[in-house]
This record gives structure tokens, C-alpha cells and sequence, in this order.
């Protein structure tokens, strides 16, 4: 990371053609650096204009006085700015050439090029927003659908910083009645106190316990939701997809083992993205190009989220369908019956294997019966799914916060884990210094998710997701 002192700059639009283009520069001479090749007809001043000011003019090249674009440039003062640094976006035509030049120009004349990510590392470092917020950007950024966008917003907002700031006000509570104690021994804790303490402690956690328990939510509203069709050859698979995804996304024939790759398509169901992959038929077979389909199907349902099986209603089950029930087991499963159309009496799910999902201490999975052919029960397939990855019911009714970074559970985890050691020390009578330790470390943990406790390598990794110019 280079200096904080640096004036940085870059493109923040996406490369490509379009109407505007922006090239960014903040830093305590940004307004300076960017008077350096800003040329206004009318004689004004970038350095003596009004904060939050657009000003007309053209970008020139300095050695040569030649014009490179007709521009509008917003000067924003610090500190009401984006990093808390003098700011001043370019407003170029939209082709990456005046872009490109204008950024060339402005390196020239002292600007750095910014690292990725680096202008809202300067807003956490600056104190504009904390590391929970900074983190929320690249997801209203990379937000798929208005369901993960109003999550991503949330956070920007701030509710998730919100509420790990009040649980840490209320354990620093804690630690300094327990420490109380500790400087003055002879006054010691009476039972009543320390059971309330106990109580304080354990329902902290239970909330960071309920807090982290909703990463799952969180994540697929963030990343989506990976879904494996799977099934033995010829039972609907491809005519499943394009059912669902209500267009031709994959070839159907009635020859079995058409699909020898995985097919994909994405879906948005009430605002839940989902990741589609159609996969080959599994079963054992000597052709090699099919070979390799069964084995990149299986790898796929050992990285899915969501797993349905497709059974055949058209033909009786089958051993193939009992080993494809079986290969699922431990997974979110919905058993799709398809071609219900044509459905035969010798058709059951009752001999299916015994260690099919469902089975032994499993709760057994949901079976939606539909016609890929005809559209039927694919409206209730669809709400099967969300139901299995958002059991509380739709996001948008919900008043709660959800996680969406594994760091952020982690770090709820290791924080519940050190109150639960902290209630154990104080139902145990172990010293009250050991108790006090505990409650540093949770609060050290619940720091790490805001940016209060946190080191360059956290910094790094988060930060290095960002594209360069935000």
C-alpha cells in the first residue's frame, strides 16, 4: 500500500462506450492536480470555486496546449467527500480513448494511480464508514437482484454496525463491573451479581449465536444459490432447465445422454439468485465423453447448494434412481417425480433405498410432481427451493440483519465461543481475571468485523476484491 498522502486517481466507469466516463482523483492536491490540465473558456479557477461545484471546460495536455476532451469537473472539498479528501471527478465522453488520455494527463502531473479499492479504503481509513460498511460497497456493486441489492444497502447503511456496536457497549458494560471487583477484592461479588452477569453473558451469545446462524440467508442472497439438476440419463433433466429458466437453454432429444457437460443459466426467485446446472445423466457407462459428464455431475453435487433429483413418472424406479437418491443424501434435496403427464401405475417412491434422503434420522425431502413438457408445478418447484435456503419467509417482510461474509461469522463465532468460556468461569468460580480475559476477546472478535481491531492482511484481502476506481 502506498503513502495515504499520495493523490491517487483513475477511471470509475466500466470500460466500454457510453454517454460519460469519469476519471476520480482524490487527495490533498487533487484540485490542484487537476488544474494542472483543465482549461475553462470563461477563465474559472478549479482551486476558487464553491465545494460541490460543476465546472465546464476542456482537459489539455500541458506540454503542448492541445485539447483532449470537452469535460465537467465536480470539485468536492473535504470533508464532505466520498474518502474525506479533496475530490474531483471528470465527467469525460464516454469512449475509453478521451478516458484513457485524460488519465495519462493527470499522472503527468503528480497523481498516482490508485490501487484497487483504494479510494473507499481511504473512506474506512478515514473514518467516513466502518470495514462492515466498506465491505457492503462491492456487494451493492455485485448485488444480482433487489433483494441482495436492499441487503447490500442495509449494511452500507449501517444496521449491521448498529447492532455490533451495541453488543459491544453492552460487554465493555460487563467487563467493567467484573473488573470493578478485581480492583477491589475486598468488596466481593455477591451471588446475585454474578448470576446477572452470567445471565448478560449467555444472552449476548445467544444473539451472536442467532446473528451467525443467518450467514447461509445472507450468503445466497449475496453469491446465489448453486443448483445441481441431477438424475440418471433421459428423465427430464434439460427440459427441467429450460422449464424454469422458460427459454431453449439446453437441447433435448429423446436419445439418453444427450447432456455430457454441465449446462448453466441463472434465475431469480423473489429476489433469491440461483445458479442452474443441468448435468449429465449419471450411470456406468465405457463411452469416455460420457464418463467424464458422470464425474464432473458428481463433483457437482458435492459443491451445490441446492440439489433436485429428477425421478422418471413415465418409467418404474429404477436401481440408477435409488443410487442418484442415495449420492444426494446430506444435501438440501427437492425430488422432482417429472413427466406426470405420462405417468404409469407401476410408478413409486415407497422402494426407494434406504439411504436415500429421507430415510433413518433424516427428515425426508419434499417431492413436487411436475411436466417439464407442459410448465406444471414448476411455480411450485420454484417456491420449494426458496423455502429450502429462506425457511423464515421472504426478506423483504423481515426486520432482522443478515450476514453475508464468512469473515463476519467467524467472527461472531469466536466471539460466542469466548462468552461461552466466560460463563463457564463464572459459574466455576475460577478467578475473575480469567472471566474479564474472555470478555476482551469477544470484544476484540466483534471489533474485527467493524475495522476496530484489524491488521493489514484483513485490510488487503478485502479491499483487493474491489476494481480499480472505487
Amino acid at each position: 500500500m502506498k503513502s495515504l498522502d499520495d493523490t491517487i486517481a483513475a477511471i470509475s466507469t466500466p470500460a466500454g462506450e457510453g454517454g460519460i466516463g469519469i476519471v476520480r482523483l482524490s487527495g490533498r492536491d487533487a484540485i490542484a492536480v487537476a488544474e494542472r490540465v483543465f482549461v475553462s473558456p470563461r477563465g474559472r479557477k478549479l482551486q476558487e470555486v464553491r465545494s460541490h461545484t460543476l465546472v465546464h471546460g476542456f482537459i489539455v495536455e500541458p506540454s503542448t496546449g492541445e485539447r483532449v476532451d470537452e469535460v465537467l469537473a465536480a470539485v468536492m472539498r473535504a470533508p464532505g467527500t466520498y474518502t474525506r479528501e479533496d475530490v474531483v471527478e471528470i465527467n469525460c465522453h464516454g469512449g475509453m480513448l478521451p478516458l484513457r488520455t485524460t488519465l495519462q494527463a493527470l499522472l503527468r502531473q503528480g497523481a498516482r494511480l490508485a490501487d484497487p479499492g483504494e479510494f473507499t479504503r481511504r473512506a474506512f481509513l478515514n473514518g467516513r464508514i466502518d470495514l462492515s460498511q466498506a465491505e457492503a460497497v462491492i456487494d451493492v456493486i455485485r448485488a444480482k437482484t433487489e433483494q441482495a441489492e436492499r441487503l447490500a444497502l442495509q449494511q452500507l447503511e449501517g444496521r449491521l454496525s448498529g447492532k455490533i456496536t451495541g453488543m459491544r457497549s453492552a460487554i465493555t458494560g460487563l467487563c467493567a463491573l467484573v473488573e470493578a471487583h478485581i480492583d477491589f477484592p475486598e468488596d466481593e461479588i455477591e451471588l446475585k451479581t454474578k448470576d446477572e452477569i452470567t445471565g448478560s453473558v449467555a444472552g449476548i451469545r445467544t444473539e451472536l449465536e442467532l446473528l451467525s446462524k443467518g450467514y447461509d440467508e445472507g450468503r445466497f442472497f449475496r453469491e446465489g444459490v448453486s443448483t445441481a439438476i441431477v438424475g440418471k440419463p433421459n428423465v427430464g433433466k434439460s427440459s427441467l432447465l429450460n422449464a424454469l429458466l422458460e427459454r431453449d437453454r439446453a437441447i433435448v432429444t429423446e436419445m439418453p445422454g444427450t447432456t455430457r457437460d454441465i449446462i448453466e443459466g441463472s434465475l431469480n426467485i423473489n429476489g433469491l439468485p440461483l445458479r442452474i446446472m443441468d448435468t449429465a445423466g449419471i450411470r456406468e457407462t465405457r463411452n469416455l465423453a460420457e464418463k467424464e459428464g458422470v464425474r464432473r455431475s458428481l463433483r457437482a453435487i458435492e459443491g451445490a447448494d441446492i440439489v433436485i433429483a429428477v425421478l422418471d413418472a413415465s418409467r418404474p424406479l429404477e436401481e440408477a434412481d435409488r443410487e442418484v437418491l442415495a449420492k444426494v443424501r446430506g444435501k438440501r434435496v427437492v425430488v422432482v417425480v417429472n413427466k406426470v403427464d405420462a405417468e404409469i401405475g407401476g410408478f413409486s417412491l415407497e422402494d426407494s433405498d434406504p439411504g436415500a434422503p429421507g430415510r433413518d434420522s433424516e427428515p425426508s425431502p419434499p417431492v413436487i410432481r411436475v411436466s417439464a413438457v407442459r410448465g406444471e408445478g414448476i411455480d411450485v418447484l420454484k417456491e420449494e427451493v426458496y423455502s429450502l435456503c429462506i425457511p423464515r419467509g421472504p426478506f423483504s417482510q423481515r426486520e432482522d440483519v443478515l450476514i453475508t461474509t464468512v469473515r463476519h461469522r467467524d467472527s461472531l463465532d469466536r466471539a460466542a465461543d469466548s462468552l461461552r468460556e466466560a460463563e463457564s468461569s463464572l459459574q466455576n468460580d475460577v478467578p475473575l481475571e480469567v472471566t474479564a480475559l474472555f470478555l476482551r476477546e469477544a470484544l476484540d472478535h466483534l471489533g474485527e468485523i467493524v475495522g476496530m481491531v484489524t491488521t493489514d492482511d484483513i485490510l488487503n484481502r478485502i479491499f483487493d476484491e474491489f476494481c480499480i476506481g472505487k
